[in-house]
């Protein structure tokens, strides 16, 4: 290792003391994540008009906390009892049929929703669906 500093290093090193420049800390170093905030809501065993006014509530409670996505779980209707009501639809009483239609007929509620979709099988495929909120 040579000892000996040559002219030139030690002229770039008073410069760089000299500066007032603040160089970043590279070790200190954070990098800004956007996390999107998710909640859900379970509905199993719930009658319709419950599932409309607890959906109602979760989403707008949602908004105000500025969550992003919501996932609602209402089950496939495999227990569901409208098949032995002759004058109920057999489709739009059970839960995943009836509460998208429900919000999608709810101006209020529709302001705050920017899109409602199909699940994922992670969070309960066609049992559930998702809602995506517009930013307040």
């Amino acid at each position: 290792m040579n000892s000996k500093i040559s002219e030139k290093d030690k002229k770039n090193w008073d410069e760089f003391l000299s500066n007032d420049q603040k160089l970043p800390d590279k070790d200190n170093f954070q990098t800004e994540t956007k996390i999107k905030k998710t909640r859900s809501l379970d509905l199993h065993g719930k009658t319709l008009d419950d599932a409309n006014q607890i959906v109602e509530n979760f989403i707008k409670k949602s908004y105000q906390d500025r969550i992003h996505k919501l996932i609602i779980v209402t089950g496939k209707g495999l227990h569901s009892q409208n098949e032995k009501n002759p004058y109920v639809s057999k489709d739009l009483g059970i839960l995943k049929y009836s509460i998208p239609n429900f919000l999608k007929n709810n101006p209020e509620l529709m302001k705050m929703i920017s899109n409602i979709s199909d699940a994922s099988i992670v969070d309960g495929g066609t049992g559930a669906f998702y809602i995506f909120l517009k930013k307040k």
